[in-house]
């Protein structure tokens, strides 16, 4: 392994962090599938309720490191694409435990579009969205198409994917790209009390909600009613719904274990 991404467990918050900062923290394989391996490890380890991704230095993600893409002998862009990208987006949608992204400067590319699969997003005020492919002729991929769209609408996401404008954290707040802005001296307290007040929540009914909003992509409404009342028996079956009731009745803070 090599020190592309740092980590850290802070309590029951797994910090993972893009650690390539003199390259603005864009992906060459070697680190693309060590975060793979980081978030699979979070998935899997019950100590675990909540995970913080950020980046190190001044950017957050500038997408994919281009020389090892069009370098002699170069990685082929499919293979950049299925075996590095679609990964992560995958694993990021499918972990049913709140993964932050907390975005400390610029995410551009493929850096924006994993920013936006996390389950909430925040940024520091000098951080920037760019959907930058356009400008060396390629399409949003890391989910980008898919993401973008639903969450700020058809119109302003052709606009920002085919122009390529630099959306500010503040101007990505106020459209609804992202949970929140924050200023720069209070954005990674900020970051990690979030993290923390997940963490220290029913992660299991968290994880089950994250399931439904994915599903209500591609389900109707009849579909999704119904899968509500499938899941809600679920949800209703673990400690923590137990634990929350029995504390609510009790008039005392509840204890959850995300069980």
């Amino acid at each position: 392994m090599s020190d592309f991404i740092a980590f850290e467990q802070i309590g029951s918050v797994a910090k993972i962090t893009l650690n390539r900062p003199d390259k603005f923290n864009s992906f060459v394989r070697e680190m693309a599938l060590e975060l793979q391996a980081k978030l699979k490890a979070c998935a899997e380890n019950d100590s675990v309720r909540a995970i913080l991704l950020t980046g190190e230095g001044k950017a957050f993600c500038a997408g994919q490191d281009l020389a090892e893409a069009i370098e002699d002998n170069g990685i082929e862009l499919q293979k950049i694409v299925s075996e590095h990208y679609n990964p992560i987006v995958t694993l990021i949608r499918e972990i049913e435990k709140p993964i932050i992204g907390a975005i400390n400067g610029v995410a551009a590319g493929a850096g924006a579009n994993i920013a936006l699969a996390c389950d909430i997003t925040i940024a520091s005020e000098h951080a920037s969205f760019i959907q930058a492919f356009s400008k060396i002729g390629l399409i949003p991929d890391s989910g980008g198409t898919f993401f973008l769209p639903r969450i700020i609408g058809m119109q302003r996401a052709t606009a920002l994917m085919m122009l390529g404008d630099k959306v500010t954290a503040q101007e990505a707040a106020d459209m609804g790209m992202i949970y929140q802005a924050v200023s720069a001296d209070e954005f990674d307290e900020t970051s990690m009390k979030l993290a923390r007040k997940l963490a220290s929540m029913p992660t299991k009914g968290l994880g089950l909600t994250k399931r439904l909003l994915n599903e209500s992509f591609t389900n109707n409404l009849a579909t999704q009613l119904q899968r509500e009342d499938d899941i809600q028996t679920i949800a209703g079956n673990t400690h923590d719904y137990q634990e929350g009731v029995q504390a609510f009745l009790e008039k005392r803070k509840p204890e959850f274990k995300g069980a």
